[in-house]
């Protein structure tokens, strides 16, 4: 019998990905490692960290500039975008980002390299994030062995945030977080979402016809990172709608942004609604920014709208 031809695809998900018949999986984006480093121009130093060895969970720690024992600092537990399936918390596009972000907001930022689907189809990025945020709960006990976050960061003031597919995870986390309680003493005051990828079955707004990623492409990207659920684009990993727990959110603060030429700016908006609707009792501010893009400010951070984004996220995180 002769071998499968490489050339031949399997899965065609660009621009993002294809998935050859031999197996192989062409990531077409965020794939370069970049190394940790000192920024000179934000003065964010970073540094990489294992958080279980088993599942090769590992993530990138933010220090901002002048940080001192003296003054204990927020922290704040990132996940990166990609649709479940490209990009990484060592990619030149996050590095840059948390950057900003870190020297903006003065925070220890943990941004997490999550597994990928196909390899680790979902959950596993949700799990491993939840993982990460129990790991920073253990930095704060006498085991706890990283630094950074023992010598400056404040275990009263956890914050979450991501963008795209992570501000859906962000979502997760939060609501794990006030469903299975956390351990260790910390305490989650908020969460930013940028531009989450929430989703449905049944389309809203102008899903069908939308010029950037059809309702198609996105449905068909869902299932191909989780090919197990039995619900498609209503699985309440993705479509908070469907979860009867959504009240029980873990924290009491939220701040979502959404981009104009978003194809997820409906379900962004909505996401408000829906809280409210379930009688969650939190504080939520929703940002609608006008002629913007999908997680504008993560590839453009120093961009007039990339900068205003940023600061307000700042304020989100420092205003207690």
């Amino acid at each position: 019998m002769a071998a499968a031809n490489s050339d031949e695809i399997l899965h065609d998900l660009s621009p993002l990905l294809r998935h050859y018949k031999d197996g192989r999986v062409e990531r077409m984006l965020g794939s370069a490692f970049i190394q940790p480093s000192f920024d000179p121009e934000t003065g964010v130093q970073s540094k990489d960290v294992e958080i279980s060895a088993g599942i090769n969970l590992s993530a990138r720690l933010y220090l901002p500039k002048n940080a001192s024992p003296a003054e204990k600092l927020p922290i704040l537990l990132y996940f990166h975008g990609g649709g479940f399936v490209i990009e990484s918390a060592f990619s030149e596009l996050y590095q840059n980002h948390l950057n900003h972000l870190v020297a903006e907001a003065n925070v220890v930022a943990v941004s997490v390299n999550y597994r990928l689907a196909p390899e680790h189809p979902v959950p596993a990025a949700f799990e491993d994030s939840w993982l990460a945020l129990e790991w920073i709960a253990t930095q704060f006990r006498e085991e706890g062995r990283e630094e950074w976050i023992k010598q400056h960061a404040d275990a009263n003031r956890v914050f979450l945030g991501g963008d795209s597919a992570g501000g859906t995870i962000a979502h997760y986390v939060a609501l794990r977080a006030g469903i299975d309680k956390l351990k260790g003493g910390i305490t989650l005051r908020g969460a930013f979402l940028n531009c989450p990828y929430f989703w449905g079955e049944l389309p809203i707004a102008d899903e069908m016809n939308h010029p950037h990623y059809s309702k198609s492409f996105l449905d068909t990207l869902w299932k191909y990172a989780s090919p197990s659920s039995s619900q498609g684009s209503d699985d309440p990993l993705i479509n908070p709608e469907k979860d009867p727990r959504i009240a029980r959110l873990g924290c009491k603060r939220l701040l979502v942004h959404v981009a104009e030429k978003d194809v997820l700016r409906a379900r962004g908006l909505l996401y408000k609604d829906i809280l409210k609707k379930n009688g969650w009792d939190g504080e939520i501010e929703v940002v609608d920014v006008e002629g913007e893009v999908h997680v504008f400010s993560v590839f453009t951070p120093t961009s007039e709208t990339g900068v205003a984004m940023i600061k307000k996220v700042a304020s989100f995180i420092n205003a207690e």
